[in-house]
């Protein structure tokens, strides 16, 4: 995990550095989130498809991806290497200069959104070290901060969508920012191209797999604990939520991510 500069932390939630090496070719679960991924392949193109939809697989040095609800498939042959960023929704509009609403569901290359940062992929690969290569690309990133302008979220809307994250009702944050249930889901599907429950069941998705992850890292997992310290009313309504959104059960998530861990509790609660 890289630093993010301060000047980017209001746009750019992660910079993750990967050099990882598996046991032979598979394919990877780019999971559903709040963020936009945005990836920078280094030595090998990135091959990406929607999981279960292989008609929509695409091979470049860059991936972008909006708000999605269902699982990425990540190609690989072994091996991947290179950048990966998580975007808050105001950096589609920083860094890209489109609401994060224009690329729900999309996979696009830097080049179908801006042009003045198709090459950075080349400049990347050009760097021969990770450190040369992150001030690279922070200097790419600033320039398209002052190349964009930054319209700020409507402050109710920042907050419905911090209310949402946090888990409170949709009807409840309609209230407390004075918005008919109607008109917050016209606003925040303007803006992120998801209705309001969507938005929060992404989030609280989002939360339940960091928790799972940093679990299998640090060794045995309890699925039924992640389930009930991510707000989940049991294991398995995190099951059904998690093969919605990954297109399978969170232990089967364990065994093809963390081939090592084994997850303990209950079954997954689905069939």
């Amino acid at each position: 995990m890289a630093t993010v500069p301060a000047v980017l932390a209001p746009y750019v939630r992660s910079i993750v550095v990967y050099d990882v090496t598996f046991g032979g070719p598979g394919v990877h679960i780019g999971m559903p989130s709040t963020g936009l991924t945005f990836v920078l392949p280094i030595g090998e193109p990135l091959e990406v498809s929607w999981d279960g939809s292989p008609h929509t697989r695409t091979v470049g040095w860059s991936s972008v991806s909006g708000l999605h609800t269902s699982a990425a498939a990540v190609h690989h042959g072994g091996h991947q290497c290179g950048i990966q960023l998580s975007l808050t929704p105001a950096g589609a509009r920083a860094i890209w200069g489109v609401p994060a609403s224009a690329l729900a569901g999309e996979l696009l290359a830097l080049a179908d959104i801006d042009a003045a940062l198709a090459d950075l992929p080349e400049r990347l690969a050009d760097q021969p070290t990770w450190p040369r290569r992150l001030a690279a690309l922070e200097r790419d990133l600033v320039a398209a901060l002052h190349r964009h302008s930054r319209p700020a979220l409507r402050p109710e809307v920042a907050r419905a969508m911090a209310l949402l994250t946090r888990g409170v009702p949709v009807a409840a944050t309609a209230d407390d920012v004075g918005f008919s249930r109607r008109r917050l889901s016209t606003l925040v599907r303007d803006e992120v191209g998801v209705t309001p429950k969507t938005y929060q069941r992404l989030a609280r998705f989002s939360a339940a797999h960091g928790r799972l992850r940093r679990a299998a890292l640090d060794g045995e997992v309890s699925v039924a604990r992640v389930a009930a310290d991510s707000g989940y009313a049991d294991q398995a309504h995190l099951a059904r939520e998690w093969s919605g959104f990954a297109g399978c059960s969170p232990t089967e998530w364990l065994r093809r991510e963390f081939p090592i861990v084994q997850a303990t509790g209950h079954h997954d609660g689905g069939p």
